[in-house]
């Protein structure tokens, strides 16, 4: 009901307080952005009102189609690993790049789940909070993708491999290409057995990571497996030391992030181990960290800032009427440093 013009004209207050459970005056009320109501129940009411296919008068809707001068941007995180983690950081530093000069800014929505995540989506298009948003952590059959595809008048671009998502504009980095390489340079180093410490498993670019590991590993004859985290150094740290003590330990370990590899670090140690002697280490997203930790991390870099400006460059295009295309930005490139070396000798 909520892609028809037809029935989007036919619907009323009475209607969304019906089905919202609420008096006409809360619906009024939330619905022109005015006090009264709580921040929970507006959230409700406009979700309905989304739901029922609401749109608002011509007063009102030439009042939402003012612009805002903000692009949004929402994050189903933990804040406190959101806070340590730096690939959103120089994400927003290099979005940053392209919207101060335009006069724009951006709006960063932090969110417990991926419900609330799609809650919030609804809630910037039926009040016209931001001019287009970036979609990122994109799941397989993600509804949020679905959702931004059936409502074109606000502008998305999806940081996604393009195989996850269609009718949508996406910028994306060849992370197949890249783990492959990954895993043929530890193997070129006479590394055997390989574990890939991986992130969310829901989270497509996770998918794609997880695939390409699984067939190098089989092409090159090697021994691997997948642990799952939630990006924490603490499950980073976790895993390491499980994988480690098992029969077979691994000699080389591949990390979806800088700061599970860091934790790492302190795991070897605390075994009275060491990198690269003992065990040979991988970070995905190069940061300063990477480079100045000791020993230094050998890391599949990208310019992550570039990334982030190139992602709000194809924005301005979509808001501007571009129709969908997918555009590669890079493929995340091995820096060999400290923490690879040869396999150790049994």
């Amino acid at each position: 009901m909520g892609n028809n013009p037809a029935a989007r004209q036919t619907v009323t207050i009475a209607q969304i307080a019906e089905r919202a459970g609420v008096s006409p005056g809360a619906v009024s009320f939330a619905l022109n952005g005015r006090k009264g109501v709580s921040e929970r129940t507006r959230a409700h009411i406009l979700l309905v009102a989304d739901e029922l296919g609401w749109a608002p008068g011509s007063a009102a809707k030439a009042l939402a189609e003012a612009k805002s001068n903000i692009f949004g941007l929402v994050l189903a995180r933990d804040p406190k690993n959101l806070g340590v983690e730096s690939f959103y950081m120089q994400f927003l530093a290099g979005m940053e790049t392209e919207l101060s000069p335009r006069g724009y800014g951006v709006l960063l929505q932090v969110v417990p789940d991926a419900p609330s995540e799609l809650m919030t989506l609804r809630r910037w298009r039926t009040t016209r909070r931001v001019d287009g948003v970036l979609l990122v952590d994109l799941r397989a059959d993600d509804p949020r993708a679905a959702y931004l595809a059936g409502h074109p008048e606000l502008p998305t671009v999806a940081v996604a491999d393009p195989a996850f998502v269609s009718d949508l504009t996406t910028v994306w980095t060849d992370d197949a290409t890249a783990m492959r390489e990954a895993v043929r340079y530890l193997a070129s180093l006479g590394h055997r057995r390989i574990a890939r410490v991986a992130g969310l498993a829901e989270l497509a670019h996770t998918q794609i990571r997880d695939a390409a590991f699984v067939a190098e590993i089989a092409e090159l004859g090697l021994e691997g497996e997948v642990l799952r985290t939630d990006y924490s150094p603490e499950q980073g740290a976790a895993a390491t030391g499980s994988a480690l003590a098992s029969e077979r330990p691994p000699t080389a370990f591949v990390y979806d992030n800088d700061i599970m590899a860091i934790a790492a670090l302190g795991v070897l140690a605390r075994a009275g181990l060491r990198s690269p002697d003992d065990v040979s280490i991988i970070a995905w997203d190069d940061s300063l960290l990477c480079r100045h930790s000791v020993p230094s991390l050998t890391a599949l870099s990208h310019d992550v800032v570039a990334f982030g400006a190139h992602a709000a460059r194809r924005l301005f295009e979509v808001a501007a009427g571009a129709a969908p295309q997918s555009h590669l930005d890079s493929t995340p490139r091995l820096a060999v440093r400290e923490s690879t070396g040869p396999a150790p000798t049994a």
